[in-house]
């Protein structure tokens, strides 16, 4: 739909445009509306009298949106509104013609206002995600760390405890191997110390407390400490061969080592006396 006047001198032409689109359900799109003219003053032999008219050019455009009215009535909106305008023109009405361009202008500034409160909210949502997720990641670390540090006071409150009874449960065991007891009534009261001596045990065993093995097994520094080395014939060189006080772990962790003596291997064999000395092997380990 165009619509031109020209005259000797002065040429106007109103040529809206309105693009297809093939979705019966959204809004129609208007993506531009031009009206162009190369003088600035009407020729009054043309409208009636002389109209001073500026360049009007104005694009509209509605993104694809839910319409809340049918595209029927905003087609009919539509045409109703450049009718008006070019009966305007014709007429020489420049009250019409300045509100109709307002109501365009209006409408071009609210879809303005519209489309940057889009890309404000996009953009608040987009960094409400990232806040989210960061937030989320930020407990989750929290939550992690605490855990862990609830885990690893609770470790070693415990370890505390048990190691304050270890001497305890030695000076039972020094008890046991030195008090042989004689007299009825001595046996009684031994009785009733090793029954607390064994009610000690068990709840060390509850709290996953385990003894440090050394007889027989070869000497390990990360869990024994020497105190002696000696000539053995039943044991090799490097066995453990007796156990001075008793070592503990809790779990894999090592709470106390065990003191032991180890053997140096069996004694060498007397040869023929000689006035060299002969060394003599150190019986103590630093």
């Amino acid at each position: 739909m165009a619509v031109a006047f020209s005259s000797s001198h002065h040429y106007l032409s109103f040529a809206p445009r309105i693009s297809s689109y093939s979705n019966p359900n959204k809004t129609l799109e208007i993506k531009s509306l031009s009206i162009t003219q190369q003088s600035h003053l009407l020729n009054k032999s043309c409208l009636g009298f002389p109209i001073a008219r500026r360049s009007f050019i104005s694009s509209v455009r509605i993104e694809e949106s839910e319409p809340q009215v049918s595209d029927g009535k905003y087609i009919s909106n539509l045409k109703t509104l450049l009718d008006a305008y070019k009966e305007a023109l014709l007429d020489g009405d420049e009250k019409s013609v300045l509100e109709i361009e307002a109501t365009i202008y209006a409408m071009e500034n609210e879809k303005n206002e519209l489309a940057l409160k889009v890309s404000t909210l996009a953009s608040d949502i987009s960094s409400g995600k990232e806040k989210s997720i960061r937030l989320q990641a930020d407990f989750e670390n929290f939550r992690k760390r605490t855990e862990k540090d609830r885990l690893k006071v609770s470790s070693n409150a415990k370890e505390e405890v048990i190691e304050s009874l270890l001497p305890v449960v030695d000076n039972f065991e020094i008890a046991k191997r030195q008090i042989k007891p004689e007299t009825e009534k001595e046996k009684k009261i031994d009785t009733s110390y090793q029954g607390i001596y064994k009610q000690c045990v068990e709840t060390l065993r509850s709290l996953q407390v385990a003894v440090v093995e050394t007889v027989g097994k070869p000497f390990d520094p990360a869990f024994h400490e020497a105190i002696a080395r000696e000539e053995c014939q039943e044991f090799k060189e490097g066995i453990i061969i007796e156990e001075v006080r008793r070592g503990f772990l809790l779990g894999n962790r090592l709470l106390r080592s065990a003191k032991v003596k180890v053997s140096a291997g069996p004694a060498a064999e007397k040869g023929p006396a000689n006035n060299e000395p002969v060394e003599q092997p150190a019986t103590v380990l630093d």
